[in-house]
């Protein structure tokens, strides 16, 4: 009795020790550092920044293809107040300027420069809060407007809400919703329209009152009507931040 239930089991063993094995890769996984780490707190927070950006002699591959060259010797400066396009064929790395200038990776040569300084001496949670993003595919989660844009800035307060509303172009529509400001938006921002999507994605970034705004390809993927609903939001709150625009 004693043998068959031994024999029994051993396929449960096999399956144990490779979960085992799994657990161990898995965790190993979970332990390693990110080499750019945003939960760092290591790095300068500047009291206050005018927001100057400047790509100095940028040259960027990614990682996971090494030998394809993305930018060669990109230099660029964007002045406080200033809207800047960058405009090329698709592929030819104007996102990844903005992803750069967010540091989620490092150039591989040259430098990425706010007011003078290299970003890899600034907190990089610092440097992130500085800066406003809105990308083609607005993400919206699960819940209420007003949840959506407090995302943006943690603890901000519901007349903050409606003033960044407002500057996105957004509180009108939102006013006429049944439930206003606490209309649930629906997975991935279903119930809403792209343009109304949009411009809640705005008014997210403009709550954070970010020195930086980077408006990746923000009207590309929306119909003409919404494209020029979103085009008069973004159009109000240019100035006075420094802003890249690719297109």
């Amino acid at each position: 009795m004693g043998a068959m239930n031994v024999g029994q089991s051993a396929p449960y063993w096999e399956a144990f020790t490779v979960a085992q094995g799994a657990a161990a890769t898995i965790y190993s996984i979970l332990e390693r550092r990110s080499a750019i780490d945003p939960s760092s707190t290591e790095g300068e927070r500047p009291k206050s920044i005018t927001g100057t950006i400047e790509l100095r002699n940028v040259h960027f591959n990614y990682p996971s293809r090494p030998d394809v060259k993305i930018l060669q010797g990109v230099s660029l400066s964007v002045e406080p107040g200033q809207t800047v396009a960058l405009v090329g064929s698709s592929g030819c790395g104007k996102s990844t300027c903005i992803q750069l200038i967010q540091r989620f990776y490092d150039a591989t040569a040259g430098h990425v420069m706010l007011d003078k300084e290299p970003i890899q001496n600034l907190n990089i949670g610092w440097l992130r809060d500085q800066i406003g993003v809105v990308g083609q595919e607005p993400v919206l989660f699960a819940t209420t407007i007003t949840e959506n844009i407090r995302y943006g800035r943690e603890g901000v307060s519901a007349e903050d809400i409606e003033a960044a509303a407002q500057e996105a172009n957004a509180h009108d529509f939102i006013m006429k919703l049944p439930k206003k400001y606490e209309t649930q938006v629906g997975d991935r921002g279903v119930q809403m329209s792209g343009g109304q999507k949009q411009r809640v994605a705005i008014a997210r970034a403009l709550v954070k009152q970010p020195r930086i705004l980077l408006l990746d390809e923000a009207t590309s993927a929306l119909d003409n009507q919404s494209e020029a609903i979103v085009q008069q939001a973004l159009d109000k709150v240019l100035y006075p931040h420094t802003t890249l625009v690719p297109y």
